[in-house]
């Protein structure tokens, strides 16, 4: 039998999350919806990717940790990577997407963004006063 699991995550911001699945070619839909698992189980989140074949993968705001959880039935995991490897890569556009947006609310612009093999990211950015 399947069931719903949660998965602690440390995306505490909405806009973030929102361009980090968008950047890995996601549509996540966002406001409340039902996340569906085995045999038509749903349970509610506040963002959801909603997959073809059931198996969707929800987000999920828990207010004791201040940020969003994924939820999703691992049993039903269709993706062509692991749920680790995922999350690993979200968190990865999600840090990007913080610090972008950080930079320029400080007035920087970015002057080269390189992804380099290892799979991190290095970025330069300028500022003139």
């Amino acid at each position: 039998m399947s069931h719903f699991s949660t998965v602690k995550t440390q995306l505490r911001k909405k806009e973030p999350l929102l361009q980090a699945l968008f950047d890995l070619g996601y549509n996540p839909q966002e406001g409340e919806h039902l996340v569906r698992g085995f045999r038509g189980q749903t349970t509610k989140a506040e963002m959801a990717l909603t997959m073809p074949n059931g198996g969707d993968i929800g987000f999920r705001w828990n207010p004791n940790t201040n940020s969003y959880e994924l939820v999703t039935d691992l049993d039903l995991w269709d993706q062509p990577i692991p749920v680790e490897r995922f999350l690993a890569k979200l968190t990865q556009r999600y840090a990007l997407n913080t610090v972008l947006a950080a930079t320029a609310n400080e007035g920087f612009q970015v002057a080269e963004q390189k992804n380099n093999s290892d799979g991190s990211i290095e970025l330069v950015v300028t500022r003139w006063d």
